[in-house]
């Protein structure tokens, strides 16, 4: 039985090993896709945003002048200057030590600074402890981060397209967020309609707050970067994902055989613990 327990925990440093090696290949994977994704987004947000002034809204656009277009270009820009930092900052260690998993809600607060010159500290890299289910948390932490920061980068570039008169100013934020929640998902009260990537055009149902038994239907076109999309755009990218898809998937045949000895282990030491405090009457 001792030999048995010395064989699970000699498969078990084996097995440890290996996830380390997983670990750092899934790092260095994540930090390279992190980079690409980070110049992709900033593409497909001009894109999307030339788009939306070009064709969604070209009268807007038309009223504004010159310098008002230079500046709102400029705001584009720099937006997604700011989502690249943002991205590459999630694999940064500079203000964090490992195994720390910080809330992502804290992303949501800088919904005013997303814009600024600062970026955000909420960093993280990949845990020492090479446990596969802390590699996973570590996983959902950035796939969770990058969704919040493509969600808020949007919802910044709206706001822009909105204060300079492209989108209608007339239209609340809360309306205008409303219409982007969505196209999420079916809704009675909202018909998605085809467009280009990254963009939203719909019909939403607004009730009208005096009469509240009328209501209009008001279409509207917005940014929505997408993942998916992004990713589909750029074949460096996709590639990039796929990489990593493919060490996730050995991560998560790791973490099956991890767990098998961990349980593994655990009777064997059960075993002996009640072989050793058993006696005959």
């Amino acid at each position: 039985m001792v030999r048995s327990i010395e064989r699970i925990e000699r498969d078990i440093a084996a097995l440890e090993q290996a996830i380390a090696a997983i670990a750092q290949e899934l790092q260095i994977a994540y930090a390279s896709y992190l980079s690409t994704l980070g110049q992709a987004v900033r593409q497909q947000l001009i894109l999307a945003s030339y788009h939306l002034c070009t064709h969604g809204y070209p009268h807007n656009f038309l009223h504004l002048s010159l310098s008002q277009r230079q500046h709102l270009q400029q705001d584009i820009r720099n937006l997604g200057k700011q989502a690249t930092e943002q991205l590459l900052a999630l694999t940064s260690s500079e203000h964090q030590q490992p195994q720390q998993f910080p809330d992502i809600t804290i992303l949501e607060k800088q919904h005013q600074a997303v814009s600024s010159s600062t970026t955000t500290s909420n960093t993280s890299e990949t845990p020492t402890v090479f446990n596969p289910v802390q590699l996973l948390k570590w996983q959902q932490y950035l796939e969770k981060s990058i969704q919040e920061i493509l969600k808020i980068v949007s919802r910044e570039a709206n706001l822009l397209l909105q204060k300079a008169g492209i989108l209608p100013k007339k239209l609340p934020e809360s309306i205008l967020e409303a219409a982007v929640a969505a196209s999420e998902a079916s809704s009675a009260a909202a018909e998605v309609v085809p467009g280009p990537p990254n963009l939203i055009n719909i019909v939403i149902e607004i009730e009208n707050e005096k009469q509240s038994e009328e209501s209009s239907l008001t279409q509207i076109m917005a940014i929505k970067l997408r993942l998916g999309e992004i990713e589909f755009a750029d074949p460096k990218l996709s590639s990039e994902r796929k990489k990593v898809r493919t060490i996730q998937a050995q991560l998560h045949n790791m973490g099956v055989d991890y767990q098998k000895k961990q349980q593994e282990r655990a009777i064997a030491l059960a075993e002996a613990a009640w072989r050793a405090s058993w006696f005959e009457d």
